[in-house]
């Protein structure tokens, strides 16, 4: 019996068709289903099998593996992306998916179902890629870039359900329908799932701007934004990147589900870091984009200090309006008392006032203050009045503000009684803190430099513009419920500010990230930090933490997902974006900041295309980015010519072509948009703004904006639109 089955050992290894039959029933279940469902490309794979194992053999530098017979049997381990042609693809990637390519290849994460990886063990590294203001029109022509091409061609062995034995005689038709199939798609609000399907890129059909792109990658991907289409939103690409849900057990999914409302925060296993409150207040680019009324104080320059004059006088901000500005010459006011507070105070020798107003609706259809509460950091009550508006009240708004007209019948106390007391008490010390104090602080008609915000402090799980409200924070982070009179009795003005200021106390003894996306989730650098490195059996063993990344990008990333990051390079143009991902790849030539090696995961943006499209806010423009843009008379960046257009793109994928020429062997490298235009969609999103406040006050004729189906139809299209992304991957 013994030399039986040696001599049948024997005569397996050496008889190429026993080990084919020994292979085929290892893995004859799969085979089987995949026959059944697809039987006509069972020739097709047998011929690229035999095409692989040929090519093997061929390639000396192959590593090799040892045959039960001990003869060598060369193998082809180098990583590779492979488009499953036999998937059907139900909807287009999205930003969670290529997340999940990242992590799959560098942190042992579920292995994709849209495109096939080979050897992904043996990815070293990854790169990904931000570059907003790319759009699948510039593609298929939709969108002049100087230079008009013919589209890329689309990819014919991709269609759902369709018989790819003819792909080699596939009409050059196909490729010049590409722009008229594009068009029907963005007419119409439901796709067609071919509407799904990457894109070959072919560099004979692509506008000379993009012919680049050609040499490294070989798909366009349509990659969805992250939005909601029934409230027309678009949530940020940069936090569905970036980070990711924490793992649940089925034990606390079933306790979730019993619980009504926002699930409190667990945080057992927190490790608190005390934390001064001056950390937390708001940068000047913070209050901007939170509609504050700007402090003379964040201005220092003569031509600053005139722009914000003139934008308050036409807004109807200044004194000759009612308004007032704290008595606060400049920000370095109180730099003597960061230095004789106590260690490790809270506070840092400043004074806390915690503070909430509420509101009615008075003629003219504004919002007018009817009371104000302050508190202390002790949470004792400083103020509290009610205030009689100077114009009459036509809506109290009882269900909010709890404020009733027998409340305001004996109250002589005016706005300018209340600003005159608060000018007394903040002084230069002082931090006003409160929930969307923008608000208050427009019916108080007054500004304060110094501005801790909890809508700020605690960023919305979807990121901005998203915002969690008071209820919700408190119910979440504190445990407590608050506003249970909403909508009957209204809320109580001393009980929100105690919730605004416990939920700043407890930020301040949990440290930066207590409430931030990070107690719900974590970012993919922190994730790799658990990641055992190559030839390691867990992150301890690597001597410190396991796998590093490196975020660079335009202006200071330290402040957000770069203090996650175990390095984070600023910069200022698109050019030195390409040497910050150079230096993170390689790392330092004599290891001063950066290892050489360099890290495993590097994010980087390129931002001069997102700038000159302006898909950014107009507030983010430095004096260098709004330099290399035309402007209007009114100072106002204009939409740059289609030869302009064409050659900031072709700036922009140089860039791309730099970093991919540049990665070492073995290396992941993700692009990404982001989101289609999302410029109509904004401006359509301003107009139903302006809409709902006017239509509580006026009537129809006096609208300066008609809001009706027209107008909600093209707000749907508009957030289609922009979300409509695209993305590029290759292993280089």
């Amino acid at each position: 019996m013994g030399s039986n089955k040696k001599r049948k050992h024997s005569r397996i290894s050496n008889d190429p068709s026993l080990q084919d039959s020994t292979a085929s029933r290892q893995s004859g279940v799969a085979a089987t289903i995949a026959h059944v469902r697809h039987p006509h490309v069972q020739g097709q794979q047998q011929e690229s099998h035999d095409n692989a194992h040929e090519a093997a053999e061929d390639d000396e530098e192959e590593w090799t593996v040892v045959g039960r017979g001990g003869k060598k049997r060369k193998t082809n381990n180098y990583p590779a992306l492979v488009y499953a042609d036999t998937y059907k693809q139900q909807s287009s990637i999205k930003l969670a998916d290529l997340q999940n390519l990242v992590l799959y290849c560098l942190a042992q994460g579920t292995s994709p179902q849209w495109v096939a990886v080979r050897h992904h063990g043996q990815i070293n590294k990854a790169v990904v890629l931000f570059v907003p203001g790319l759009e699948r029109c510039m593609f298929d022509g939709s969108i002049t870039l100087d230079t008009i091409g013919k589209g890329p061609e689309q990819v014919p062995p991709v269609s759902n359900g369709t018989d790819h034995s003819h792909e080699s005689q596939i009409s050059p038709s196909v490729s010049s329908n590409i722009a008229m199939t594009a068009n029907h798609a963005s007419s119409h609000t439901h796709a067609s799932p071919d509407d799904y399907l990457p894109v070959r890129l072919a560099a004979e059909s692509l506008p000379e701007p993009l012919k680049p792109l050609a040499e490294c990658f070989e798909y366009l991907w349509p990659v969805k934004a992250p939005g909601d289409d029934k409230f027309a939103k678009v949530y940020s690409p940069l936090h569905h990147m970036l980070n990711s849900q924490l793992p649940k057990s089925q034990e606390q999914k079933a306790a979730e589900k019993a619980i009504k409302g926002a699930k409190p925060m667990n945080d057992q296993r927190w490790e608190s870091k005390r934390t001064p409150i001056t950390t937390f207040i708001s940068s000047k680019d913070e209050l901007r984009e939170n509609d504050y009324v700007m402090h003379p104080a964040w201005f220092r320059t003569e031509p600053e200090k005139e722009a914000e004059r003139r934008r308050r006088l036409d807004a109807g901000q200044t004194a000759d309006s009612g308004w007032v500005d704290s008595r606060i010459p400049d920000l370095g006011a109180d730099d003597h008392l960061n230095v004789s507070c106590e260690k490790g105070s809270l506070t840092a020798g400043r004074t806390v006032l915690a503070m909430d107003c509420e509101m009615c609706t008075v003629e003219g259809g504004d919002a007018a203050l009817t009371r104000i509460s302050l508190l202390g950091w002790d949470g004792e009550v400083v103020m509290d009045e009610l205030v009689k508006p100077d114009k009459p009240i036509i809506d109290y708004l009882t269900r909010f503000s709890g404020i009733t007209p027998e409340k305001m019948n004996p109250v002589t106390t005016t706005l300018a009684d209340i600003q005159h007391r608060l000018l007394d008490i903040f002084t230069p010390d002082t931090i006003l803190v409160g929930h969307s104090l923008n608000s208050d602080l427009e019916a108080l008609k007054l500004t304060h430099p110094f501005i801790v915000d909890t809508s700020i402090l605690y960023p919305h799980p979807r990121g901005p513009p998203l915002k969690s409200s008071l209820k919700w924070l408190a119910q979440k982070y504190l445990g407590r419920e608050i506003q249970k009179g909403h909508g009957s009795l209204g809320h109580d003005s001393i009980e929100d500010s105690r919730a605004c200021l416990d939920l700043v106390k407890k930020k301040c003894e949990k440290g930066p990230e207590w409430g931030s996306v990070a107690t719900s989730s974590e970012t993919i650098f922190k994730r790799l930090t658990r990641t055992p490195k190559k030839g390691s059996r867990d992150a301890a063993a690597c001597g410190g933490p396991g796998k590093v990344g490196a975020i660079i990008d335009h202006g200071a990333p330290e402040k957000n997902f770069g203090q996650m990051a175990s390095f984070s390079i600023g910069c200022k143009t698109d050019d030195e974006i390409v040497e910050g991902i150079k230096r993170a790849v390689i790392g330092d030539p004599d290891g001063a900041e950066i290892p050489g090696g360099g890290v495993d995961f590097t994010w980087a943006r390129l931002r001069e295309l997102e700038f000159a499209r302006r898909w950014s806010n107009n507030h983010r423009y430095d004096l260098i980015q709004m330099d290399s843009l035309t402007t209007q008379s009114n100072g106002e960046p204009t939409e740059p010519s289609p030869s302009e257009l064409a050659a900031k793109v072709a700036a922009t994928i140089n860039c791309i072509k730099q970093v991919h020429d540049s990665l070492p062997p073995c290396t992941l490298l993700i692009v990404y948009s982001g989101t289609g235009d999302p410029r109509d969609l904004a401006r359509l999103q301003q107009m139903q703004r302006t809409f709902k406040q006017e239509y509580k006050t006026k009537k129809w004729d006096q609208l300066s904006v008609k809001w009706t189906d027209t107008e909600e139809q093209a707000l749907k299209r508009a957030c289609k639109k922009a979300r409509e992304g695209l993305g590029f991957v290759t292993i280089t």
